[in-house]
């Protein structure tokens, strides 16, 4: 994808504060779409969505910041509970995450599971405890609630970190009769615990974006955009992947088609 006119610049484009853009497109229910492409094609993609929407294309912006880290902590168990349902598909899959917005410092504990026709369902709680360490007791039983609600089982044995991923974010809202949020990830690492993957393993995805699109049931402007030029939804998940990326023994099935066509050659250690 190339846009005529090159990037534009952030400063450029209108902006929607976080409490605008949970209002229109909190979307805790969703569709998800991934993408994984050079940095110059997600460039390029928010320069076309400008170009198509003018200000129905707004970028978040808070304090005047508009890109944002952010680092997530995986938990699972000890035999990978959560690994092992998504890398085997199971309906009856979930993840759990601490995750910290780097430059506010407020952190969540969230659960993913799934929903009907395949939706993402996204719960979470705030949490001020060490996220690296193992769950809280009150995080815990909010754990087991949501998954109890889902008809999800709860997992025997107790969750404790896997794997820590960081990168920076950009969210763009795309207004209109059905908002969207798109988001792009750059600087994408993966880092072991110690409770799998070693923990000194640390790996960033080089020149790469991870775009994804959050939307209803109906595919946005930016996944038509994509589409047109080419570009495909791949099944990427950052846990599934990372775990596969740092200790290749374990099963990868799901993510093998991104991970041989474009996360292995652009790996790099992560400095």
């Amino acid at each position: 994808m190339s846009a005529p006119s090159g990037s534009v610049p952030l400063g450029d484009l209108a902006g929607v504060t976080l409490d605008e853009l949970r209002a229109r497109a909190g979307l805790q229910t969703r569709v998800d779409r991934k993408y994984v492409v050079p940095v110059a094609v997600a460039e390029a993609l928010v320069a076309a969505l400008h170009d198509r929407l003018g200000d129905g294309l707004r970028v978040l912006r808070v304090d005047g910041r508009e890109r944002f880290g952010y680092a997530s902590v995986y938990l699972d168990t000890p035999d990978l509970t959560c690994f092992r349902g998504a890398a085997r598909r199971r309906r009856r899959r979930f993840k759990v995450r601490a995750r910290t917005y780097l430059d506010s410092g407020a952190c969540f504990v969230e659960v993913k599971t799934r929903g009907p026709r395949g939706t993402t369902v996204k719960t979470r709680l705030p949490y001020d405890a060490d996220p690296s360490a193992p769950l809280t007791g009150a995080a815990t039983a909010f754990v087991a609630g949501v998954l109890d609600a889902a008809t999800v089982p709860a997992p025997a044995d107790p969750l404790t970190p896997a794997l820590v991923t960081r990168y920076a974010r950009r969210t763009f809202l795309l207004t209109g009769p059905t908002p969207s949020r798109v988001t792009v990830d750059t600087g994408l690492t993966w880092a072991g615990t110690g409770t799998v993957a070693p923990s000194h393993a640390a790996l960033r995805l080089d020149g790469l974006a991870v775009v994804e699109t959050k939307t209803g049931s109906t595919p946005s402007a930016a996944d038509r955009l994509l589409w047109r030029h080419g570009h495909r939804p791949v099944r990427l998940s950052k846990y599934g992947t990372g775990m596969a990326v740092l200790d290749p023994r374990l099963p990868c099935t799901p993510w093998r088609p991104v991970l041989d066509r474009h996360v292995a050659p652009a790996l790099v250690p992560a400095g």
